[in-house]
Parts: C-alpha cells; structure tokens; sequence
C-alpha cells in the first residue's frame, strides 16, 4: 500500500504503530537504499518477526532528519488479515526482540476508518533543547541538547518568535523541494529555561517543511544572543527567500514529542483535507 491510499484495501488491516527512537547513528526516517535508517529497520524487523515473504512499507506522519530524535512518532502499516490475525497478541514483544536498541515500538493497535499516520495528523510537536552553560553540555545529555557558546536571553527570544506564529509561507525558513507547498500554520513556538538551565524550544504546527525548526531556531539564537535584533526573525519570514544569514543548528537537539490527531469520527475528513495544494488563505491542509 502506498500513502496516497486513503484506507486499507480489502483483506488487509491498517495498524497504527507509536515508536520512539534515537536518531544519531540512523541516516533519517526515509529507508534509503544504502543507508541505515528507522524506516528500514522498522519494516525488516516486522517482515522478519511475520515470517512474511514481502515488506509491508511503513507511512509516517513526518520524516525525520538524519541525526534528529523521535518519542512520539506515529506510523501506520497496512497488513493481510491473516497476518495481523496470527501476530498481534505477541507482535510488540516480538518486535523488542528483533529491533536494535535505539528504536522501540510501544504500541500497535487496529488503526480506525479513516486513519492516516501522515494526512490524518492535524499537528506534530517538536522540541529543540540548548544549553548556554559556560562550561558545555552535561556529558550525559550531550546527544540531545546543542551547546550554544553565548548566554541566551529567553524573553528576546520569545519576543521574536510571537511574530512568526501563525499561517505563514515559509519559504525563509525551508529548503525548497519541487511540488511541495512551504505554507504552513505555526501555531506554537515558545521557550523556557528549565530548573537545569538548558533552554527548551517548543514547537508545533500543523505540519513542518524541510528544515523548518532547526532554521527558526538558528534565528532565534542569535537573536537571544544578542546578534541580531528581536524584529530580524519576522523581516526575513517577509522577504519570503531563504537568507544566508539563518544557521541550520545540528539536529541533535531536535525530538518529535508528539502527533495530534482529531476524533474518530473526523480523520477520514482529516486525511481528505490534507491532501488539498495549500495555498494563503485558502484551503486547511498539510504537508
């Protein structure tokens, strides 16, 4: 089954999986041929503990980068009634068993009408974690929080990120794929300053193009840093071009928290929407 499917065809079962994983030594979500990454090992370790002769691709609600962490990350997979049928009481255990340690599957369920991992998602959350602490990152936490060489000022950086929230292009902020829209809806983008001291960057929307978060959180560092104005971040989301001056960050200390989803009963309507070509102000959509 491919994700342009809106349900499971006949004889076949769509399975919602929740998974977490480290994302250091995998080369992103999307299998690649050469490379390893959460995808692959996902569908190997499922063909493998199913003893099935073919692979069952995975859909996902939003591709990770090479290097970026996930702890709410949501797929879904279409499979032969009888498989699901033979292997669903046991297949979660069998899976711990069969996957390497940096990925986990906590949940597989029966997925309900209309579910779709990717278009059925109304918002996903990430958080980016930075520590300014003179002295670096805590050695324990070193492959998930970037250390950022100057002290933050969290209310500047709030400050600039209020005029980035909401339905924007941000083709500023993206790297450009061909057909794919950059209009998105930010609707959430704060930071705090933890007990810790490390700064943690919430982030949600309905949905993110390439590169979205880690290129506003470059911005929004230099801003509390003090290189750049708290205005600078929403001038560069005007001029609608990608600016040399916005820093990717690493992606270390990006991890999808979570995927929001509606109702039962809304995520066939969901998963219609989200198809739509977005444009402002025009029809809700998605990716």
């Amino acid at each position: 089954m491919n994700e342009e499917t809106e349900g499971a065809a006949p004889g076949h079962v769509r399975v919602r999986l929740d998974l977490s994983y480290d994302g250091k030594d995998f080369s992103g979500w999307a299998k690649q041929r050469t490379r390893r990454t959460v995808q692959g090992e996902i569908e190997d370790a499922l063909r493998t503990v199913t003893r099935s002769s073919r692979t069952y691709e995975l859909t996902v609600a939003g591709r990770t980068d090479a290097g970026v962490h996930a702890r709410g990350q949501v797929a879904h997979v279409d499979l032969p009634l009888e498989v699901w049928d033979e292997h669903a009481e046991r297949l979660l255990r069998r899976l711990a068993g069969r996957l390497p340690h940096d990925v986990r599957v906590w949940r597989a369920a029966e997925a309900p009408a209309g579910f779709n991992a990717r278009f059925s998602a109304i918002w996903r959350r990430y958080a980016y974690r930075v520590t300014d602490h003179p002295g670096g990152v805590d050695p324990l936490l070193r492959g998930h929080v970037l250390w950022h060489d100057w002290e933050l000022d969290v209310d500047a950086m709030n400050a600039a990120s209020a005029g980035l929230v909401g339905e924007h292009d941000f083709a500023a902020y993206c790297k450009r794929r061909e057909g794919a829209t950059t209009i998105r809806t930010l609707q959430r983008l704060e930071w705090e300053r933890g007990a810790d001291g490390i700064v943690t960057a919430a982030v949600r929307a309905d949905a993110f193009c390439h590169n979205m978060v880690r290129s506003l959180v470059g911005a929004l560092l230099f801003v509390g840093d003090g290189h750049r104005p708290v205005e600078w971040p929403a001038k560069v989301l005007a001029a609608g071009v990608r600016d040399s001056a916005v820093h990717v960050v690493r992606p270390h200390g990006l991890t999808l928290e979570e995927v929001g989803y509606p109702a039962d009963e809304l995520l066939g309507e969901r998963n219609r929407q989200a198809r739509n070509k977005r444009t402002l102000g025009g029809a809700d959509g998605c990716c």
